[in-house]
This record gives C-alpha cells, structure tokens and sequence, in this order.
C-alpha cells in the first residue's frame, strides 16, 4: 500500500468515528483538505475555494461578511483533538490542521515516541537535580509554589462543583416536579443530550469606543464581533441547566453563529433569544401563530414586535416591548414546541424581544407552577398527549429584572 494510500485510510477512519459520526459537512471537509494536501503539496487554500467547492456558496461569496470556512475549519480542529484523545490514541497516523492554515499535514508516529518523551523528560529531572540551587532557581521555585498553591484551590472548587452536578444527575437532589417531566419529556428521552442554543447578534464597532448592531445594508467592511449575548441568555441557560439536572439529564449548549444545520439533524435543540440574533432560527422550522416582525411604519418603526397571526377574540394583533425612550417595564415572549428538519427530532424557542423577555421565557419553563398552568391550557395530562403547540407571553420587568409572567394566548397543535 502506498503512503498516499494509507493516508486516505486514515482520513476514512476519522470520518467513520464517533466524533465526527452524522456530521456530514464536517467530513466532507476533511476529505477536500486530505486531497488537496495530497493532490496538490504545499498548495495553499483560500476560503473563498472552500465556500464554492465544498459548500456549494455563490460566485460572490465574500469570507469578510461569512465566516462560515473559518466556523467549519475551526470545529473541524476540535473534532480532530478530540479523535486523538479518545479513539486515536494508538493510531500511527496523526492527521493535523494548524491554526492559521487550511493544510492538513499527516505524520507518522514511533510506537515507542511517547515512553521516550517520559524517559527523557526524567533523565532531564535528574539532571537538574544534581545541579547546585541558584537564587533565580529558588524565586522560580517559591514563585511556582504559591501558582501550585492557587491552582490546587482553583481544582478544589471545580471538583467541588462538578460533584454538585453529578449528584444532581444521581439523583441525591429533590426530584423533579411531575409537570417538568411532562413538559420536557421530548428532550430527555432522546439517546444525546439536547443542545441549547443561545442567540449571539453580529456587532461593529470597539468595545472600548462603543458598539452597535451591525447592518449589511449599510455598514461598511470590517471587524465584525459576534461574540456577544444579553445578560437574559445567560442567566436563562443556567436556569435550563438546574431544571435538566432535576431532570437527571445535561446539556450542551453552543452560540447561534457556531450551529449547523448538522446539529438540527441530528440533535433535539433548545434555542434562546429571538430570530433578530439567532438568525440560525431562520434556517429551521419555527413559530406560525406568533411571528418576529419589524414595525414598518409610525412612531415604533423598526422597532421588533410579535404578531398574532390568527387573533382571537380579546387578544391582541401585534405586540411590542417599551419603547426604546423610555425605561423598559413590559416585553413579550414566545415559547414554541415544534418538530425539527429531522421529524424525530423536538425544537423549543424560547424567544422575547429583548433579552429580558427571553429571560422570563425561560423562567417561565423553569417554575412549576407556570408550567403546569401551561399543560393545563394545552389539556395535557401526560407526556404522550405533549404536541407541539407556541405560546405568547407578557413578561413585566422592574429595573432589569422580569418580576411577572402571563400568558396571552395558546395555540395547540402548530405544524
């Protein structure tokens, strides 16, 4: 077999693992770097090669303004760190993407590298042992105790909290209520951990001179972050997280610039924040019956509202936080309950028109009372009368807090 051979066998090993299993755009991608790297040596390759050969992008695709290749390139990395901590640990081939490049690099490792390394790193302890202490070898040494000191208090406490959660999923805590069980029941049977999803909007600017939204239409090219979420994100998936571990389950949870529509294959997905900035909603199905809309005209244009599609009798047509201008006291919310590009699969948005109404969204899946008052709207008894359905919610906030939750209107059985 030539070396070229046993390269690619190694590349279809990766792709066959666990890792990089139903990741379809990922695998692809490795088997474009493997060819090129073996096709065309020392060749370099551009994003904009990328975009079109393998994932099919436009002529005018622009790297600036997508950073889909460098997303892609980078979880490609990480999956192959992890291959070969996990699975790969023998293998002979070790298959690299350096950062900073899209060449993939192959090397073959000796057997006996690694108890090499080990042997010659003790020759060297002995070596240095044997050598008369120098002061700047003994500040070095005070210097790398109290570093020692600080770091086995750091691993204390992340023990110390990792025992807290593991207790949680073995079950030394509270259960969980009856309705929690009901309510999220399509997202603890699943045989993966759901994913959560929180919205992280694109912004121009600095942060030390100030930041805005960035616009398309009217900025010009430049760095543009997208790494930024509200305060109700955060403080809405640490309250996901308490409810799944009374659930005995955990979850993962990604920035929305980082999901694939892999990941909406393939995975049961909560999403937090609005389609305004977690534009990955707009890729896969989600609410009907109360949509994300920009007023288009009078004194709230282009401010974000939530239209009621089919009001009812009583309910209101289109509703709107406060108004920019003023301190903010009221939002609204949605919570939709709705099946994935993958039937198999459940999708929960969980969406205000601020951060602070995705916030009292949240909480208002994480209390018992609130939930079980929304099973019984929905007539829902147990877990296998749970269809989808979208809620809207008014959320009343008090200096940044939401203090009260309502439901406005229901809508049971929503494609």
């Amino acid at each position: 077999m030539s070396e070229k051979d046993r390269f690619l066998k190694q590349i279809d090993k990766i792709v066959n693992s666990r890792g990089l299993h139903g990741s379809e755009s990922l695998c692809k991608l490795l088997r474009y770097f493997a060819h090129h790297a073996l096709d065309h040596p020392g060749s370099p390759l551009k994003e904009y090669q990328i975009a079109t050969e393998v994932f099919g992008r436009p002529p005018d695709f622009d790297p600036q303004f997508d950073s889909t290749i460098r997303v892609q390139a980078g979880r490609l990395r990480t999956k192959l760190a992890e291959y070969y901590s996990t699975e790969g640990t023998e293998d002979p081939i070790f298959v690299e993407l350096p950062k900073g490049t899209y060449l993939i690099s192959f090397h073959h490792r000796a057997p006996d590298a690694r108890a090499h390394s080990i042997a010659l790193s003790r020759h060297e302890g002995e070596a240095v042992a044997d050598q008369r202490p120098s002061t700047s070898w003994l500040a070095a040494f005070v210097v790398a105790s109290i570093l020692l000191a600080i770091s086995l208090v750091a691993t204390a406490a992340l023990v110390l909290t990792r025992k807290s959660a593991e207790s949680a999923l073995a079950g030394e805590v509270e259960p969980a209520p009856a309705a929690f069980h009901i309510f999220w029941h399509p997202f603890v049977t699943g045989p993966e951990e759901p994913w959560v999803i929180f919205s992280n909007a694109a912004f121009i600017g600095r942060p030390e001179t100030g930041m805005r939204y960035y616009n398309a239409a009217h900025d010009p090219r430049g760095l543009i972050w997208d790494h930024y979420t509200g305060v109700g994100e955060v403080l809405a998936v640490h309250n996901l997280d308490q409810v799944f571990g009374l659930l005995r389950r955990r979850i993962r949870i990604k920035r929305g610039s980082l999901f694939s529509l892999d990941d909406a294959q393939n995975n049961d997905l909560i999403f937090v924040g609005s389609p305004s900035e977690n534009l990955t909603l707009l890729d896969i199905p989600g609410s009907k019956e109360f949509v994300f809309h920009r007023v288009t005209s009078g004194p709230r244009r282009g401010d974000l509202s939530i239209v009621n599609v089919h009001p009812r009798s009583g309910e209101p047509a289109a509703v709107v936080a406060s108004p920019s201008a003023s301190p903010l006291t009221e939002d609204y919310a949605i919570i939709t309950l709705t099946r994935g590009l993958n039937p198999v699969r459940s999708v929960m948005i969980l969406a205000g028109t601020t951060t602070f109404g995705t916030q009292g969204a949240v909480e208002f899946v994480s209390r018992q009372n609130s939930v079980a008052d929304l099973l019984s709207r929905l007539a829902v008894t147990k877990a296998s009368e749970l269809k989808p359905f979208e809620a809207l919610l008014h959320v009343k906030i008090a200096r940044g807090v939401p203090v009260e939750t309502e439901l406005v209107a229901v809508r049971k059985g929503t494609p």
